[in-house]
Formats: C-alpha cells, structure tokens, sequence
C-alpha cells in the first residue's frame, strides 16, 4: 500500500468513526500529539496525587482517611493505564520519566497550587475532578482505540472523586459559619485555576484544530470551559456558596452563563514552572524516582530469574 493509500485509508478511519489501532498506520504528526496529550494525562494523574497525599493523615476521621487513601490510590492506577496507552505508540515508560523529571513534558496547571486546608480536599475533587470529568468523558470516545478504552474506567472512577469532594463542601456548607467560610474560601482559591485546568482559549491553542479534525478531542476548550461554568454554577447555588467572580451572569440569548476574564498570565507563568508549588511537585517526584530505584532493579532481577528458571530468553 502506498504512503497517498495510507494516508485515505487512515482519513477514512477518522471520518467513519472507526478507531485507530497500534499497529495501523498512523501520521507521524498524529502519533506525536498522541505521546504528548496522553503523557501529559498520565504525568496529571501521577503528580495530581501530592496535594491530596498531604492530607490523608490530617483528614478529620478515619472514614475521610479511607475514602482519600482509596481515591489516591485510584489516580496512581491512572497513571498506570494512562502510561500503558502511550507505550503502545513507540515511547517508553522511562522516557515519559525522564521528559517529565526534566522539566520538558507538563502536566496540568492545576497541581500547582497548595492545599491548605481540609476543605481544599472538597474543592479539588468537586472543581478539579468535575473539570476533569468534562474534559475526559468525551475522551472516552476518542480516535484512538488504547487511549478511549482506558478513560472507560478513568472516568467512572473521577466520577466518584467528584462526588467525594462535593460531599465534603455539602458537609462543611451544613456546619459552622467558619467552616462554611473555609469552603468559600476554597472555592475562591480554586474556582479560576480549575477553569484554566481546560487549557489557552481556541484561538491561543496551538494544538486544538488539529486534535479535532483527527477526533482526539471532540470539544474544544472553550465550549468544555463553558460547559464547566454553566453546571458548577449551579451546584455552588445547592451549597449555598458565593461565585468568586463578579462578572457572572446568565445571558438567555445565549443561554449560557457569561463570566470574567481569566488571568492567562498566571496561567503562562505556571506553565512555565514559575507557579507556587512547580519546583515542590517536581523534586518529590524526583526524590520518589531515585528512591524507588532499589525496588525496580529487584522486580527486574527476579523478572530474569523467572525466565531463566523457564528457559525463556530474558
């Protein structure tokens, strides 16, 4: 088959709906958006854990311990199959490593910033699981077949971290007026990094055309953003709770809620690694990397003892 049939054949693919596989024939441009989006997921998912980790010793009973432990342990599962997806275009685990503890890959923005309280747990899971869950759900139906089939379960399981964090701003929002005032004040701190979370707006995006023609993305960042402020809006009305944003309203022409300007320069500038926690979240994973050394080189060496023990080459 020539490379002109590839390429119809692989247009065809994305037109019709049919999903790419590992072993179809894929542009390179197509395969490399893929190696950054995916690994850019997973490396999220994997950092995303240290702000909550912060916390599963402090939480206020032993059910919040359990219910944080679990949902930690369930991001650490979707770095893993997040990671899996992205080995099937060409890249290895070590390199999604190295790229993120260089500095060169990113993750999203959102992991750098501090949890400063308990109710930080309530808002990360209700605004940065609920961003999340925007964002993913779609993903579920993405091009590419690896990467679709993981997010099945990513996102039943974001779904329930959603419900935990709101549960926990609920529970606050019923109780004291300063605990009601911690969860207004959680809010006020994640509400505008949590809409940056959907990336630059459509015409800054370098990557969003493309991603949508090829049908990796089936929503634009802004149409997700708009998405996240129509329904959090409501539910912040459920808790009782005040928007941080003045510039708030409903428009019924558009049927939609119009809201402020986004800061893009504090956006950029976490992005860039200037953000309050970058330099914190990265030398952890670096630290956790170099002491976890031991542990790979014992689950290799006893990978090779079993396969010489099985005659099969190791």
């Amino acid at each position: 088959m020539t490379a002109i049939n590839h390429q119809e054949h692989f247009d065809h693919k994305i037109d019709n709906d049919i999903t790419i596989e590992p072993r179809d024939w894929m542009p390179d441009d197509y395969r490399k958006t893929l190696i950054r989006q995916i690994s850019q997921h997973a490396h999220s998912e994997v950092v995303g854990m240290l702000p909550e980790g912060n916390w599963i010793t402090r939480a206020p009973s032993l059910r919040r311990k359990a219910v944080l432990l679990a949902k930690v342990q369930d991001e650490a599962g979707h770095g893993l199959y997040l990671y899996s997806a992205a080995e099937t275009l060409g890249i290895t685990r070590d390199q999604m490593y190295e790229q993120l503890h260089s500095g060169k890959a990113k993750y999203s923005s959102i992991f750098n910033y501090p949890t400063i309280t308990w109710a930080d747990m309530g808002a990360i899971g209700w605004l940065v699981d609920g961003a999340a869950i925007m964002n993913q759900v779609p993903l579920c139906r993405t091009s590419y077949g690896p990467y679709a089939r993981a997010m099945v379960r990513v996102c039943k399981e974001e779904s329930f971290h959603q419900r935990q964090g709101f549960e926990i701003m609920m529970q606050l929002c019923k109780g004291t007026a300063a605990q009601k005032k911690m969860a207004q004040d959680a809010l006020n701190r994640w509400w505008w990094p949590a809409l940056m979370m959907f990336g630059p707006t459509d015409d800054a995006s370098p990557h969003t055309a493309r991603s949508m023609r090829w049908r990796i993305k089936r929503f634009t960042n802004d149409e997700l953003r708009q998405k996240m402020v129509d329904v959090t809006v409501e539910q912040a009305k459920v808790l009782g709770l005040t928007m941080p944003d003045p510039d708030l309203k409903w428009n019924e022409a558009r049927g939609h809620y119009d809201f402020g300007a986004i800061n893009w320069e504090e956006f950029n500038n976490v992005i860039k690694g200037n953000g309050p926690c970058n330099k914190e979240r990265l030398n952890t994973r670096r630290k956790a990397w170099q002491e976890g050394q031991w542990v790979r080189d014992a689950a290799l060496a006893y990978a090779r003892k079993q396969a010489s023990a099985d005659g099969t080459p190791a």
